[in-house]
């Protein structure tokens, strides 16, 4: 009987973290590792390197990470910067010193310049200033992206990197200030309605252009990588559905069926004006995403109406 292959999904409760295990529980020759925070601390350099030495997993796919929308970047900056640099650090470092057979470490669009040319190539990455709002957790995740080049280049470590577009789905954080734009949206329109609400006030203009996907394309993705890629340059993965805020706003409005006016605050900051990934390396490989956006904001609605409301 052939041994099965050990993953640890190292960030099993997030968003991501679980779209990926739902996805590995169907195939049978993995065997995933997984713990919870209170287990394993992974802001701990010892906890890790003792974990993973007693684990021994074959291959690491780094979902842990602390993340949110423009307020929790912007508010809590120390957090954001020092949190992500010290876990990736942990974890890529205990699986050079352990010999992890592949690690596949997260990124996010948000490592790339405010003003770049679009759609966004992997190349553009450093060619340009970051968007203020959220430097703090791009300029960790650009750490990590040089680290897995470093450790590839030293120590000859088959680590590979990937960068996501902006992700939706089941398990994301609604939280009121501290979610992602699409969660954000869900939650205000969902409760606007529940409350009867006149109104739904939106940061921003509503101007910025955004390109979401559905984490269930995205596990898919990072399965498909895991098997495909083995190479230093960060690997784009996006779903080619861009829309305006505007617009996403007036859909998830519609969807939910709410009645009331959307009120732009333009007080608020918009972020990036335009975030499009070139997702040509991936899909010529022969990925493609496979959930259209109207589809995947139902399942979004109904994850929030059953398991947070």
């Amino acid at each position: 009987m052939m041994k099965k292959k050990k993953i640890w999904i190292t960030g099993p409760r997030g968003m991501v973290g679980s779209a990926i295990i739902r996805k590995l529980s169907r195939k049978k020759k993995f065997k995933i590792l997984y713990e919870s925070r209170e287990k394993l601390n992974l802001l701990s350099q010892q906890s890790v390197a003792l974990w993973v030495k007693k684990k021994k997993p074959d291959i690491v796919i780094m979902t842990a990470a602390k993340v949110g929308g423009i307020y929790a970047n912007d508010n809590f900056a120390g957090e954001f910067i020092y949190q992500n640099i010290q876990i990736q650090n942990n974890i890529i470092e205990a699986s050079k010193i352990n010999n992890v057979k592949k690690l596949i470490f997260l990124g996010s669009s948000c490592i790339y310049p405010r003003n770049c040319k679009q759609p966004i190539k992997e190349r553009y990455l450093l060619t340009g200033a970051l968007e203020k709002t959220n430097e703090w957790y791009a300029i960790a995740k650009i750490a990590g992206i040089k680290m897995i080049q470093a450790y590839r280049k030293q120590y000859k470590c088959n680590f590979i990197s990937l960068m996501p577009c902006n992700m939706y789905g089941k398990g994301d954080n609604y939280d009121e200030l501290n979610s992602h734009v699409l969660a954000s949206l869900v939650r205000k329109f969902y409760i606007a309605k529940q409350n009867k609400k006149n109104f739904v006030e939106i940061w921003g203009n509503g101007k910025p252009l955004r390109e979401f996907m559905h984490v269930d394309d995205f596990a898919d993705a990072v399965l498909f990588a895991m098997k495909k890629y083995n190479s230093d340059t960060p690997l784009n993965i996006g779903s080619g559905q861009e829309l305006t805020i505007s617009k996403l706003a007036k859909l998830i409005s519609k969807t939910i069926k709410y009645k009331g006016k959307i009120i732009y605050n333009k007080k608020f900051p918009n972020g990036t004006p335009r975030k499009l990934l070139d997702s040509s390396k991936i899909n010529k490989l022969g990925w493609k995403s496979k959930i259209k956006l109207e589809a995947g904001i139902k399942d979004s609605i109904e994850d929030f109406r059953k398991n947070y409301l």
